[in-house]
């Protein structure tokens, strides 16, 4: 199929839907199987809107053997066995915002595997239940299984300062525990947030889990690169240069100055902002997309508490250790600015990283809050 006739993927969130229905999908496939082949454990951090959930449905579907949905793809180079896996998958971001919706998302999720699986009378609580599931899907289909968590952090993001973090944060602790005792039951876990919580089990207990989110061969696992932007979106770009009657290269320069401007790791190589993208090119103008599209809470109380501070988040200096393996907290606003896109390494100064504006659309979004009002 032509690029002409494959659609902008505006909001799929589903690689099957994304194969099947012909949208413009840029190939991350090869990322994808080196993330499922390699380190057991694995935290991916990145921006709200940024492919997350794509990146986790891709990854589930190559767990279950869905050859079919990647032909023509880079994946079709590297795997020859396409094992089908049994995999379980949360999506947190169903969690909602207090301990009760919670518990009621994963009690309905559990209850969906263990239709599949069975369940022992003598599993009670939520993790005894996620435990037998694994050890049940492991000895019944003779394979490791995947467990996937997309946006883990959303109920904890929802309740940071009110009286029902503490709640949902003990709920993580007793949940997530089999990740690290049934281990030989698991082939891979992978887990997507925008912020680090280490109190909770998955980073503290499961001391094996590898943060990628700095890893340099993961740089561009989610957002496109200008190579990407370029060839997979061609007919698209070309449609909006005619309306801004300019060449697509000038178009490109432009849509850069705006989007583009993320990095990931010290390799600095540069990623465009996916959902912003893909809305200029659908809406044919440059628009601030992303920004629009919401905040979360925790955010908002941020900016609240250090708006006279924000001029000042431009170019300023960060011990790279320190942005790397801290968690979040309220005490220092680059660390969750970075976490939730708002602010980009710029470049790498000895030890330290400088932090940025990664574009217009950000950067002007940031100064028009500190701009008095009146």
């Amino acid at each position: 199929m032509t690029q002409l006739n494959r659609k902008l993927p505006l909001g799929i969130q589903d690689f099957e839907e994304m194969r099947r229905d012909h949208y413009i999908y840029a190939d991350k496939t090869d990322m994808v199987w080196k993330l499922a082949n390699g380190t057991k454990y694995n935290y991916l951090s990145r921006p709200r809107r940024f492919g997350k959930s794509l990146l986790c449905s891709t990854l589930k579907c190559y767990f279950e053997g869905r050859k079919e949905l990647f032909e023509g793809l880079k994946m079709m180079e590297l795997e020859t066995e396409w094992v089908k896996r049994p995999v379980i998958y949360f999506s947190m971001s169903l969690g909602g915002s207090s301990a009760q919706t919670l518990t009621e998302y994963l009690n309905n999720v559990l209850s969906s595997y263990e239709k599949i699986y069975g369940r022992n009378p003598d599993e009670q609580s939520l993790g005894n239940r996620l435990n037998g599931i694994i050890q049940r899907a492991y000895e019944q289909s003779g394979v490791q299984i995947a467990i996937i968590v997309d946006e883990y952090d959303t109920p904890l993001l929802y309740t940071y300062e009110t009286g029902h973090h503490d709640a949902c944060r003990e709920i993580y602790r007793n949940f997530f525990t089999g990740l690290k005792d049934y281990g030989y039951c698991i082939k891979c876990v992978f887990i997507t947030g925008i912020t680090k919580f280490t109190q909770i089990s998955m980073f503290g207990m499961l001391n094996t889990l590898v943060n990628i989110s700095f890893s340099n061969e993961y740089a561009t696992i989610c957002g496109f690169t200008k190579d990407e932007v370029m060839c997979n979106f061609s007919e698209p770009l070309l449609r909006m240069a005619d309306c801004f009657a300019v060449m697509p290269n000038e178009l490109m320069d432009t849509m850069s100055s705006f989007y583009d401007g993320y990095h990931f790791s010290r390799s600095l190589i540069g990623v465009y902002n996916p959902f912003s993208v893909c809305n200029a090119l659908a809406n044919l103008r440059l628009n601030s997309y992303w920004i629009a599209s919401g905040s979360n809470e925790m955010l908002l109380k941020v900016l609240r508490k250090f708006i006279n501070e924000i001029p000042e988040l431009d170019n300023c200096l960060i011990d790279s250790d320190y942005l790397e393996m801290s968690d979040v907290n309220m005490n220092d606003p680059k660390l969750f600015l970075y976490q939730s896109g708002y602010l980009t390494i710029k470049k790498v100064v000895g030890s330290s990283y400088m932090l940025g504006y990664p574009n217009r659309e950000v950067q002007n979004a940031m100064l028009g809050m500190s701009l008095p009002n009146g």
